[in-house]
């Protein structure tokens, strides 16, 4: 049994995980609810931490535009669960999906229901953000990935599928409007997702 410790200021737990690597989605659903994220690349298990309030904020933040711009037909949702295979499992920060899709799941979408991948950029979670999610997202078919890079200003990456990988990604800087068209048009300066309320 795998086991993990959170790193706390507290003496640490022991959190028996059911299941060995190479571990499959089927065991992940059985974890426990710890406060840690739990996902899966290719069997391999991948842990976060809880996110940190700057985090969260920006999450809000961005998860409030998206809403005011999304027509009826789009939803966008914070932190839900993505299957992509038997052993592949991510919880993207943020989604887009088609309303009716919202409706008809029960516990995780599929790759072809998401159709904006977000992901905010964490000290903890930089490589896996910038490079393996990247790739996962693009060989599932998700055709447009944002990366939100909080420590630089925060800004912005949009990558476009084509093909079966991301074009190189187009940046918008703290201070400049990001004007994105798909899935569907909104303007933003991405420095407003750090900025405190008032």
């Amino acid at each position: 049994m795998a086991t993990t410790e959170p790193t706390t200021g507290h003496a640490p737990e022991r959190t028996v995980l059911r299941g060995k690597p190479p571990f499959s989605v089927d065991d992940l659903l059985t974890f426990p609810d710890d406060g840690n994220r739990y996902e899966l690349f290719d069997g391999s298990l991948l842990v976060s931490p809880s996110p940190t309030p700057m985090h969260q904020r920006a999450l809000a933040r961005l998860l409030r535009l998206l809403e005011d711009a999304a027509p009826p037909e789009f939803e966008p949702l914070p932190e839900v669960n993505l299957g992509i295979g038997p052993r592949d499992f991510f919880i993207p920060d943020l989604v887009v999906v088609p309303t009716g899709a919202v409706e008809e799941t029960e516990l995780m979408f599929a790759p072809d229901d998401i159709l904006l991948a977000v992901e905010l950029v964490s000290p903890t979670t930089r490589k896996r953000d910038r490079h393996m999610k990247r790739s996962a997202y693009a060989a599932a078919g998700i055709p447009i990935y944002w990366r939100i890079e909080l420590a630089e200003g925060p800004c912005l990456h949009v990558h476009e599928l084509a093909d079966d990988e991301y074009k190189p990604a187009v940046k918008y800087e703290a201070g400049e409007t990001a004007r994105p068209v798909a899935p569907f048009e909104v303007s933003f300066d991405p420095a407003v997702l750090l900025r405190s309320r008032g």
